[in-house]
């Protein structure tokens, strides 16, 4: 009997290291797998940036960018299969060369995933080379852009940026993380961009450094004697409800960034508790309103933007009760704006920065408006610029439940 139970047990025991060892082997597969796919993504985009910096790998990528009209049409057929032999199935034979050295250096079979992986863009572009068929060239259909540029994912709006908005970035060709490393996942050059309190701080901030960045600015404000008037910036006054005749203005405009804002500290008084919405809140979003109407055109998705400044009072304590009241029912109707993917909507959730509306702010305005740029050149749709590390805990969990809880029970009239 004790002989049987110890072969039982050695039985077991050698099952178990079996088991052991497989789960090993698939944990270790699964690891350099994905690391071999990540690795794929990363050499295939950072050789796409490297055609548009070195001159002798353009004069074979331009080939690409010279097949495709403004609606991503094909100029011609010669021309699409020309861009096909010279660009993709290029890049994608250098890819599966350079994936197949690396596994056969390093002896992990989960390394021949990735090429497997480079292997079906040489395929896809083998295909359309030979047979001229454009229907697995996904990014590039012809066609009217219908949604909003992804945020992790590339689709064709993201994609027909690189094409017909700036060439020198968004070089992304699946997942956007080159794009991001680089700060390539969206372009400020050439943009028209206004923003509100213009006079302010922050207001004064972005537009120095939005102007580095050689965006041509339209500073829209109530104070406009507190504006330079040497026509470096095109400066157009506004007041509080005439948001509508901002309309022809915006029309012009790429990206709309909402700053502007009041603070009536502890007071709660009637007059206080109206001015509070209607500056923070209302105002705000009867420019959204405005500029959503701008959104028509067949690209208009690509390029058109919002940018509000719902601040750190969507999740913390701002030690003024209206304030932060004000500044939440805005963001909230921003997450519920969002939803209709009208166009990209960032939110600028941001902590305490010295300004007229807050003089003992532990941030300069400067460092924010350089941190947003910073993250918005990096694709990010909410922008945490803070020094309460909570903040980065707190805001994703009741941004995701907020929109979650939305979006089940909301809905929009069909368009």
């Amino acid at each position: 009997m004790i002989q049987i139970l110890a072969l039982n047990l050695t039985d077991i025991g050698t099952r178990l290291k079996i088991d052991g060892t497989l789960v090993n082997t698939c944990w270790q597969f699964a690891i350099w797998g994905f690391f071999s796919l990540l690795l794929a993504e990363i050499l295939r985009d950072s050789y796409h940036a490297l055609c548009h910096q070195v001159n002798w790998l353009s004069k074979w990528h331009n080939k690409h960018h010279a097949a495709y009209r403004r609606d991503l049409s094909i100029v011609s057929l010669k021309a699409y299969q020309e861009s096909q032999l010279y660009h993709d199935i290029l890049e994608s034979s250098l890819l599966v060369v350079v994936l197949t050295i690396i596994a056969l250096v390093v002896p992990q079979i989960g390394l021949w995933l990735g090429v497997v992986y480079a292997c079906t863009f040489l395929l896809g572009a083998s295909l359309r080379y030979f047979q001229g068929s454009i229907e697995t060239d996904y990014n590039h259909l012809p066609g009217p852009l219908e949604t909003i540029p992804s945020v992790w994912w590339v689709n064709r709006t993201y994609h027909w940026r690189h094409h017909f908005d700036d060439v020198d970035a968004y070089y992304s060709g699946v997942f956007s993380l080159v794009d991001k490393v680089l700060g390539t996942g969206l372009s400020l050059k050439g943009k028209t961009i206004a923003i509100t309190g213009a006079s302010g701080a922050l207001g004064q901030a972005l537009i120095e450094q939005l102007r580095q960045h050689n965006a041509k600015v339209v500073a829209l404000t109530t104070n406009p004697d507190k504006l330079p008037t040497d026509g470096s910036i095109k400066v157009i006054p506004w007041q509080l409800g005439n948001e509508s005749e901002l309309k022809t203005t915006l029309e012009k405009v790429d990206i709309l960034i909402i700053n502007h804002g009041i603070n009536v500290y502890d007071q709660r008084t009637p007059q206080a508790i109206n001015s509070s919405y209607e500056v923070n809140t209302f105002s705000a979003l009867r420019l959204m309103d405005v500029f959503l109407t701008t959104v028509t055109g067949p690209q208009a998705k690509a390029t058109k933007e919002i940018w509000v400044n719902t601040s750190e009072a969507e999740v913390s304590p701002a030690l003024s009760p209206l304030y932060e009241l004000s500044k939440r029912a805005l963001g909230d109707m921003v997450t519920l704006k969002r939803l209709d993917g009208d166009c990209v909507i960032r939110k600028l959730i941001l902590g305490p920065f010295k300004s007229q509306l807050n003089p003992y702010g532990v941030m300069s305005a400067q460092q924010v408006a350089q941190m947003v740029l910073f993250l918005a050149r990096r694709d990010f749709r909410d922008i945490i610029v803070t020094i309460n590390p909570l903040t980065y805990m707190l805001f994703p969990l009741k941004e995701t439940s907020t929109w979650l809880y939305y979006k089940i029970f909301s809905k929009t009239t069909e368009k």
